[in-house]
């Protein structure tokens, strides 16, 4: 039996409504919201100034969306606005020296290469 969900939808994400949303412990320094979990996984993250997120290996695509803030890893920095689409395989770290907030949809599960 399949189970129909009604869409969701989120308003105002750009507007800083994201900041009523609740958020837990997802690294030392990233906190997350989970918006979705099935088939794959919509969330939000949220940076402090200077956190990191260790070396991984993207299974299939991620998409981020940057909604506040920069985000960097070493291919450069990423600044609100800009749309990162990280393809099955890809390997990088994450930073934000500034912190910030973002909206980011994995098509499956990453792999941490590092602790």
């Amino acid at each position: 039996e399949r189970v129909i969900l009604d869409p969701v939808v989120l308003q105002g994400l750009l507007d800083g409504a994201w900041r009523s949303y609740p958020f837990k412990r997802f690294r030392d320094g990233v906190d997350i919201c989970l918006l979705y979990e099935g088939d794959a996984t919509l969330a939000l993250l949220r940076y402090a100034p200077g956190a990191s997120v260790p070396r991984h290996r993207h299974t299939g695509l991620e998409t981020v969306l940057i909604l506040e803030g920069a985000q960097s890893d070493e291919r450069g920095e990423y600044a609100a606005g800009c749309c990162v689409l990280n393809p099955p395989g890809f390997e990088h770290r994450v930073a934000s020296a500034g912190g910030c907030v973002v909206l980011v949809h994995w098509s499956s599960p990453v792999e941490f290469t590092e602790p």
